[in-house]
């Protein structure tokens, strides 16, 4: 049996902190990767953004994940005795099937000069973090790269933000713009597979909707045609947009089997109340609990994942496993200062909205930063 990876990602982390945010466990201040720890978090996942700030220097927010950001981080991790997942996204802000805009200083890279730099980038980061000691276990290459990466030369769907939502490509399009995925995909793998202490790092490709089989078979059909070179199968979930856990469990079933790769969710999460902090908006709302079928409180957040985690646990197919899970920021506190984007970060993403922490109803933590019994799901064997 492979190691059971309970994990978080907890990316906004510094953000936080530096705006006056803090946690507790049972009233008492202590440091966020010791109250994981004590909680039964193994594993700790990291985003990694090229150049999230605008032309004047300015931050754009949602973690500012830039390379300092995670490597002050991942001390904390290996300090802490956690292990390390590295998410990178190639991209200055967020990736995800919507968004892939190129790093603002990768714009004029197209075809193979495009490829290289996926190649050198990922090369050059996994040396710096060799350097420093701070490998990682796992490496993502791309977020949701559901509809590709580095659009549009990645893209394999192209988005329409007036209507919101996806337009198929013809068949002989999609072919070729998969052919250019494939390629940019392959560099970053390359890259990572060369690095010589990185032997035992494994690689994963991350889709959202993680229970459309259909999607998954499509997908990964395309990749393993191309004979794309990678370990683990990454799995979005969140149960009010991604189906339920019977599909969940039916596609990770079905997806081990036809392609021999372990899986894991490698983002999910669920509401402890409907309510929002004062002045914010929220993702999440009564509607979405309805289609989910749990009840926005802590002790339905503490049964979505307890069933979660059941379902992830007895799945085995030819020797291949659910890896685990990775809860995607449980820390993310509606402290003052914080957004999930500036508004120049959503002028680059080209992805609108109201600022502000849309997903603290959504953490393991209540809005003060105090430790929900939810999280004790994780100390469970």
């Amino acid at each position: 049996m492979k190691p059971f990876v309970k994990g978080a990602d907890v990316s906004s982390l510094k953000e936080i902190e530096s705006f006056g945010g803090n946690y507790y466990l049972d009233g008492k201040k202590k440091d966020l990767f010791d109250i994981l720890k004590l909680k039964g978090i193994n594993t700790i996942r990291l985003r990694l953004w090229v150049d999230p700030y605008d032309e004047n220097g300015h931050p754009y927010l949602g973690g500012t994940n830039d390379l300092a950001t995670t490597v002050e981080l991942a001390k904390r991790i290996k300090k802490a005795g956690l292990d390390f997942m590295l998410n990178l996204h190639y991209s200055d802000f967020w990736a995800d099937p919507k968004k892939q805009t190129k790093p603002k200083s990768w714009t004029h890279l197209f075809g193979k000069a495009l490829v290289e730099q996926v190649y050198q980038y990922t090369r050059d980061t996994l040396n710096y973090f060799d350097e420093l000691d701070l490998m990682p276990k796992y490496i993502q290459i791309g977020n949701e790269t559901t509809n590709g990466m580095l659009f549009p030369d990645g893209r394999i769907a192209k988005y329409l933000f007036e209507e919101r939502q996806f337009e198929e490509l013809d068949n002989e399009t999609k072919e070729k713009s998969f052919d250019r995925l494939n390629e940019l995909l392959s560099a970053g793998i390359k890259a990572t597979r060369e690095i010589r202490s990185a032997d035992e790092l494994k690689i994963i490709i991350h889709l959202d909707f993680g229970g459309a089989n259909d999607l998954y078979r499509g997908w990964f059909d395309q990749a393993t045609d191309r004979k794309l070179d990678f370990d683990i199968i990454g799995l979005s979930y969140y149960p009010y947009w991604h189906n339920c856990l019977d599909d969940l469990s039916y596609n990770l079933k079905d997806i081990m089997t036809r392609y021999k790769k372990d899986t894991m969710i490698v983002e999910t999460a669920y509401a402890f109340t409907d309510q929002t902090p004062k002045g914010e908006d929220s993702i999440f709302n009564i509607e979405l609990s309805d289609k989910a079928g749990y009840p926005p409180t802590v002790n339905g957040q503490k049964e979505f994942l307890h069933d979660l985690m059941q379902v992830v646990k007895d799945v085995e197919q030819d020797d291949n496993y659910c890896l685990g899970i990775v809860y995607w920021e449980p820390a993310w506190l509606p402290v003052k200062g914080t957004s999930w984007a500036s508004i120049e970060g959503m002028k680059y993403g080209n992805d609108l909205s109201k600022s502000g922490n849309h997903w603290a109803n959504q953490a393991l933590f209540d809005f003060d930063g105090h430790a929900l019994d939810s999280l004790n799901v994780f100390k469970c064997k």
